[in-house]
């Protein structure tokens, strides 16, 4: 089976909305943008990801950033700096994201914000005639990811979602291996997420530092007194901003997963774990296991975040791995793959895009360079079918992750229903699906 047909069969199989199933848009020929003409792009948020998306727009012929965007001004005035002095080019600074789409001259932009901001900021700049690059998880919830789907068919923009493995040709590959047979009829997959995530403290409140627009950042979520526990990174351990490290580091992996088993959403979850090693403010969950049946497909997922300091896995600590019944397959990272076969695993097909980086982030031509690649060749064909990480995968990756996230929240084995996109007979957990937007910040209940 070809990448194409691959990548089709998966979109077309789990993109499940009501009664049909989401098709994928046909080709359109007419485009915006000629050969040599430069694409205008933005980017939102720069302390963590964002470094790196300026990066993968920088590295593509014709494409200038002419905007830099973050509700802290100092982060964005030192990254003004910094641009200038790397690229030897002046970029404009913006605050106030709702500004950068209604500028008319900047075609895309890519979303390296706080989980909580992925949605509506998706949303609103396809509103604006904007085509999005947006980092993972798409969604804070999965309601949120339902709108996104919505809003690029309704817009006719092309969203890419930021999983870069799936633009790594060695994952290509192990994929292809996998849908041809070479392990067997694969029945499951393992998602691994072991990384060191230490004890963060407990800062308390403190003023807003001046250059911060903490009404901006804080956008859809609940606005709590500013504290160093949420603002830059650590928002990421607290529920109202992020979603744990399932819902961070691991949406690569619950994308592969579902990528690998070609499989949409599932009709049983359930998770178990907790805090047990700090005392910090963090509310998500250090340690998480969670499990995702499919009964009908006969298949399973099983996930698991744990800190670094632990055993590798076959030499993975953060990937995945399938298991045939033939042999299984081990997907280390962003960009490498290996096979064994039989009871005396025996070594087989191996697969590496080759390179190295210090984060292990963007090694060879999986990395966000080649996914930004991909993405600019979709904008610039106006083709939403070649996209490596269509919006579709947004929803569903993000959404694997909130499942496991609402049932360790409750505590119980959840059913779910992927047609409806709803639980079972449970309105308490039907809640978890969606949450309350403060004025001005509402993600809509449809688009």
């Amino acid at each position: 089976m070809s990448k194409e047909s691959s990548r089709r069969t998966f979109i077309k199989k789990s993109a499940i909305a009501g009664t049909a199933a989401m098709v994928l848009p046909t080709f359109i020929p007419a485009s915006a943008f000629g050969a040599n003409d430069r694409i205008n792009a933005a980017v939102l948020g720069i302390n963590g990801r964002g470094k790196s998306h300026i990066q993968g727009f920088m590295a593509q012929k014709d494409v200038e950033i002419t905007t830099l965007c973050d509700p802290d001004l100092n982060l964005l005035t030192p990254a003004q700096k910094a641009f200038k002095e790397k690229y030897g080019k002046d970029v404009g600074i913006e605050q106030d994201l709702k500004k950068v789409f209604d500028n008319k001259d900047i075609d895309v932009v890519s979303l390296a914000t706080p989980n909580h901001w992925h949605a509506l900021a998706t949303i609103w700049a396809c509103q604006a005639g904007k085509d999005v690059y947006v980092e993972k998880p798409g969604s804070h919830n999965i309601s949120e990811g339902r709108r996104m789907i919505e809003a690029a068919e309704k817009y006719d923009r092309i969203v890419q979602h930021g999983v870069q493995l799936r633009s790594s040709p060695a994952v290509q590959e192990a994929i292809e291996l996998m849908r041809d047979g070479y392990i067997g009829r694969v029945y499951m997959a393992r998602g691994l997420v072991f990384r060191m995530r230490g004890d963060i403290g407990i800062k308390g409140t403190s003023p807003v530092p001046d250059g911060l627009d903490y009404d901006l950042w804080t956008g859809p979520a609940p606005k709590v007194p500013f504290t160093r526990d949420l603002v830059h990174y650590n928002w990421h351990w607290h529920w109202d901003y992020g979603n744990g490290d399932v819902g961070n580091q691991g949406i690569h992996e619950t994308d592969l997963c579902m990528w690998g088993l070609d499989v949409g959403f599932p009709t049983k979850i359930t998770s178990m774990g907790g805090k047990y090693l700090w005392n910090d403010s963090k509310q998500v969950p250090e340690v998480l296991t969670s499990i995702y049946n499919y009964p009908e497909e006969n298949k399973i997922i099983q996930f698991e975040v744990r800190p670094w300091y632990t055993n590798a896995e076959d030499g993975a600590t953060v990937g995945n791995i399938f298991y045939g019944d033939k042999g299984y397959l081990v997907v280390d990272g962003y960009d490498k793959y290996k096979t064994f076969l039989g009871n005396d695993r025996t070594p087989g097909k191996s697969g590496d895009d080759g390179g190295e980086a210090a984060s292990g982030m963007d090694r060879g031509a999986g990395g966000t360079d080649g996914h930004f690649t991909n993405f600019i060749e979709a904008v610039r064909k106006h083709d939403k079918s070649i996209l490596n990480g269509p919006v579709e995968t947004a929803h569903l990756s993000s959404g694997l992750a909130h499942l496991g996230n609402i049932a360790y929240r409750l505590g119980r084995v959840l059913d779910f229903d992927p047609k409806s996109e709803k639980f079972v007979n449970d309105p308490e957990a039907d809640a978890m699906l969606t949450r309350e937007y403060r004025p001005g910040f509402e993600v809509p209940d449809k688009v």
